[in-house]
């Protein structure tokens, strides 16, 4: 997956945009033009604050579904989609939560989107929706059906979920990339707002072997310019609600916030790097402490 061809950099700060709930989710409020409206705000203030990416997600539905939505979500997917291409020039993709990857894929091909994520690829997940089995081997044929090219972003041990068994980070990494060919992948805390260690972002690297390795969860401008130093993207989305409220519509001040702390870091990576060829080192950055372990 080559981050520079899709996002115009080799390091993505990609903004989520959280749908409003959709038609027939338990607080589904009847009003599919103003969701619609929202997302558009919302769309707008990540492109203006300097995001290089979107990613559309229904996370006001839940409880979710654990595999195949309702047809009226992808629906109304397809159409916010379809208007927030025709709004910004970033590059957009999808998450059908809580696991339908089959209608992300489809959506992204009907929209011209281009990247798709997949919170179980590959593994049983145990979670609160039930036992969640990943489904690359479909995933994959459906995308050589479509005829399609929409990257697939998977997650590794994902958030809200536990493993069957004891699976070693490093292997589970490899596994999700080697036999489930995602083309990127994606380390998170144990839930929504909680951040991965540095130390495991070093190991899901080192497993990745050069395939993308993106931060999930809990990013925040006070912790993205250490875990930046092991990632190569981010995928963000409370720290940059007003307040930092996860119900709140996304603050294009605080996106400019977070670029600014996520390009620092940046730069700190690339002078970390010039030190281990010979130049001068750069300062230490302190480590972020969160649950997520190596199994």
């Amino acid at each position: 997956m080559d981050l520079k061809q899709i996002f115009k950099t080799p390091n993505p700060i990609i903004g989520v945009v959280h749908l409003q709930p959709l038609p027939t989710s338990p607080r589904w409020g009847g009003d599919l033009k103003a969701i619609i409206g929202r997302a558009e705000q919302e769309a707008t203030a990540l492109a203006s604050g300097g995001a290089n990416g979107i990613i559309v997600e229904n996370f006001f539905d839940a409880p979710f579904a654990k595999d195949r939505v309702d047809p009226a979500v992808v629906s109304a997917m397809t159409l916010v989609v379809e208007r927030l291409t025709n709004l910004v020039t970033l590059p957009i993709g999808i998450n059908v939560l809580r696991n339908d990857a089959h209608s992300a894929i489809a959506i992204a091909s009907c929209t011209s989107a281009q990247f798709i994520r997949v919170n179980v690829l590959n593994g049983i997940m145990a979670t609160d929706q039930g036992l969640i089995e990943g489904q690359a081997h479909q995933l994959l044929r459906y995308r050589r059906e479509l005829g399609s090219d929409v990257k697939i972003l998977a997650d590794v041990l994902v958030k809200h979920g536990r493993p069957l068994g004891s699976p070693n980070l490093t292997t589970a990494v490899q596994e999700t990339i080697g036999r489930a060919l995602a083309d990127a992948v994606i380390l998170s805390g144990w839930t929504t707002g909680s951040p991965p260690n540095l130390e495991d972002l070093e190991l899901a690297s080192a497993a990745a072997a050069g395939i993308p390795v993106f931060i999930g969860s809990g990013a925040s401008w006070e912790n993205i310019a250490t875990l930046m130093q092991a990632a190569d993207g981010v995928i963000v989305s409370s720290s940059l609600k007003r307040k930092g409220h996860i119900e709140q519509p996304i603050d294009p001040i605080r996106v400019s916030q977070f670029v600014e702390a996520a390009r620092r870091g940046l730069s700190e990576k690339e002078a970390n790097k010039n030190a281990r060829d010979g130049g001068p080192p750069a300062p230490e950055l302190g480590k972020v402490k969160s649950k997520m372990g190596n199994g």
